[in-house]
C-alpha cells in the first residue's frame, strides 16, 4: 500500500469500567491496551462515579501507552476515533472530552463510535486467527448491558430485529452469580463451574417472548425462588451442587439465545452468524455457535477474546471504516448514555 494510503487511527474506549486506547494502521491494530478497575469487586457491581473518577487518572498513561507499543509518532496519526455511547455518562465524558482536545490539538479529525456497532464490526479487523463475515450477516450481541440481534447489510446500514424488553443476557449472569454467592464478575465463575457440570440436573424457566426479542428478568426471579427455596431444605445445598446449578443456569440462557437465533435465520434466510460482546467470551456459546456449523448448516463467526471484551481496538476498525468514508464529526459533538443503533 502506498505511504499516503496508510492510515493510522488512534481509538479511545470508556463506556464502562476499563479504560482502553488502541491504534490502527489501517485495519491492523499495532496496540490495544486495557487499564481495568479493580476496585468495583468490593461493590459488586460498577458504581459510575468511582468508574469516571478511574478513567481520569488512567486515561493519559494509557493513550501514551498506546502510541508508544504501535511504535508511531502522535504527528502520524490520521484522525481520533472515541466511543460516544452507549454508557456510562460519566465514563463516556472522559473518553470524550480527551478525544475532542487531542484532536483539537493535533489538527486531525475525530470520529464517534457506537459502542454496540463496535462490537459487532470488530470481525473485520485485520487478524490471522479471525475470517470476516460476508454481508449480510446476522450478529447477536450480548453484553452485560445489551441482548439484540442485528441485521447487518454493510459497515453502516444496521437493523435491530430482536432485542431484550428487561435485563441483557450478562446481567442475567451475573445476578444469577450474585443469587449463589459468587464475587462479581460472576459470568465467567458461572461459565467455570458449568464446565465439570451436569446441564440437565436442573430445569429453570424459558420465557415464551414475541417475535425475535428475549426477556432475562423471569429466569432471574426463577433462579432467586428456586436457590431460596432449596436451601431452605439444606443450607448446603449451593455448596454440594454448584457446578450442576452453574452448568443448569448457563444451559438455559444459551437455549434462549439459541432459540432467537434460531428463528432470526429462519425468518431473513441469512445463515452468516457472527457474535460481539462481553458475554461472547462465554466458552459454552462458543461451542454451540461452533456446533452450529454443522448442525444447521450456519457460517458462524467467533471473535478473538481479546475483541470480545471492551477494548478500543473495535473502536479503531469503526473509525477507519469511517476514516475512508469521510465520516467526520464536529468539536459540539457530545456523549450520548443512550445510543441505539439505526
Amino acid at each position: 500500500m502506498p505511504e499516503h494510503d496508510t492510515i493510522y487511527i488512534l481509538a479511545i474506549e470508556s463506556s464502562c469500567d476499563d479504560t482502553s486506547a488502541a491504534v490502527l494502521m489501517n485495519d491492523k491494530v499495532l496496540s490495544n491496551v486495557v487499564a481495568t478497575q479493580a476496585i468495583h469487586k468490593e461493590y459488586g457491581g460498577v458504581v459510575p462515579e468511582l468508574a469516571s473518577r478511574a478513567h481520569q487518572q488512567n486515561i493519559v498513561p494509557v493513550v501514551h501507552q498506546a502510541i508508544a507499543k504501535a511504535n508511531i509518532d502522535k504527528k502520524q496519526l490520521s484522525a481520533i476515533a472515541f466511543t460516544r455511547g452507549p454508557g456510562l455518562m460519566g465514563s463516556l465524558l472522559v473518553g470524550t472530552s480527551f478525544a475532542k482536545s487531542l484532536s483539537l490539538g493535533l489538527q486531525i479529525p475525530l470520529i464517534e463510535v457506537n459502542h454496540m456497532k463496535a462490537h459487532i464490526l470488530a470481525h473485520f479487523i485485520d487478524d490471522e486467527t479471525m475470517q470476516a463475515p460476508s454481508f449480510p450477516f446476522l450478529a447477536l450481541t450480548i453484553s452485560g448491558g445489551h441482548t439484540q440481534i442485528v441485521q447487518v447489510n454493510d459497515f453502516f446500514d444496521m437493523k435491530i430485529i430482536g432485542q431484550t424488553l428487561d435485563d441483557a443476557v450478562g446481567e442475567a449472569f451475573d445476578k444469577s452469580a450474585k443469587i449463589l454467592g459468587l464475587p462479581y464478575p460472576g459470568g465467567p465463575l458461572i461459565d467455570k463451574y458449568a464446565a465439570t457440570g451436569d446441564s440437565h440436573k436442573f430445569e429453570f424457566t424459558i420465557p415464551n417472548v414475541k417475535d425475535l426479542d428475549f426477556s432475562f428478568s423471569g429466569l432471574k426471579t426463577n433462579i432467586l425462588y428456586f436457590i431460596q427455596r432449596k436451601t431452605k431444605e439444606n443450607p448446603d445445598f449451593i455448596k454440594n451442587n454448584l457446578e450442576d446449578i452453574c452448568a443448569s443456569i448457563q444451559y438455559t440462557i444459551i437455549t434462549i439465545l439459541m432459540k432467537k437465533l434460531k428463528k432470526a435465520v429462519k425468518q431473513t434466510g441469512i445463515k452468516e452468524i457472527a457474535i460481539g460482546g462481553g458475554v461472547s467470551a462465554n466458552s459454552g456459546i462458543r461451542k454451540v455457535l461452533t456446533e452450529a456449523q454443522t448442525k444447521y448448516g450456519w457460517k458462524t463467526y467467533i471473535p478473538k477474546f481479546e475483541y470480545c471484551t471492551d477494548n478500543a481496538a473495535m473502536i479503531g476498525i469503526v473509525g477507519y471504516q469511517k476514516y475512508k468514508d469521510e465520516q467526520f464529526s464536529q468539536q459540539d459533538v457530545t456523549a450520548k448514555a443512550r445510543y441505539v443503533i439505526s
